[in-house]
């Protein structure tokens, strides 16, 4: 119960910050600063108690790797979920109404591969600095993970959103970031990325 505890709270804290910075008044262009500041510290405060996951794409990719056991995939998915759901509520409590101006995109190709990109590029990151024997025991692990999604949010943010993360996907949707019509292309680009970052980490370090 501890790690399921652990993921709503980091992935609270991420979503609470990706509303509170983008939606006016927020922190404007340096926002990714900050939503990948959020990651990083959450990481570093919870990843010895839940792996630090804090995204249902990160746990998917974890799984497949072998360092998530199965039985808690789903209640991590529904802790990150409900985080999301919470953190989108009350942002919407504390910001002035119609403040929260809708992405829209300019195809769904483009979107979704800004998703796939990044989202691999985050889950990869993870895999090698956080579950790898050749990282085991560092202390940049938190670091890396932020900064892959400030990277990320900096590169392609105007592109897609740069959720890069199904809970962040959903957060914005409910917080009028995103289009609703958006959701099942940004939900796409993550699981496919998952997807090929796990079968990535797997070609190149088979013997781990």
């Amino acid at each position: 119960m501890k790690k399921y505890l652990v993921e709503f709270i980091g992935t609270f804290f991420l979503v609470f910050t990706v509303g509170s910075t983008v939606i006016a008044p927020g922190a404007g262009p340096l926002a990714p600063i900050a939503i990948g500041a959020s990651l990083m510290v959450m990481v570093f405060a919870g990843g010895h108690i839940s792996g630090g996951h804090f995204n249902p794409a990160v746990t998917l990719s974890v799984w497949l790797r072998g360092k998530c056991d199965s039985m808690d995939v789903l209640p991590y998915w529904i802790a990150q979920i409900a985080a999301a759901l919470a953190a989108a509520l009350i942002v919407l409590k504390i910001k002035m109404p119609g403040a929260a101006q809708p992405l829209a995109l300019a195809g769904w190709k483009p979107a979704f591969v800004a998703e796939f990109l990044f989202t691999f590029a985050l889950c990869w990151v993870v895999l090698n600095v956080a579950t790898s024997k050749g990282t085991a025991g560092n202390s940049f692990y938190g670091l890396a993970i932020g900064m892959t999604v400030m990277t990320g949010a900096f590169a392609v943010g105007g592109v897609s959103g740069g959720a890069f993360n199904p809970a962040v996907a959903t957060g914005i949707t409910v917080m009028g970031l995103s289009l609703w019509s958006n959701l099942w292309v940004l939900l796409a680009g993550e699981a496919a990325g998952a997807l090929a970052a796990a079968a990535a980490y797997r070609l190149v370090n088979g013997g781990d």
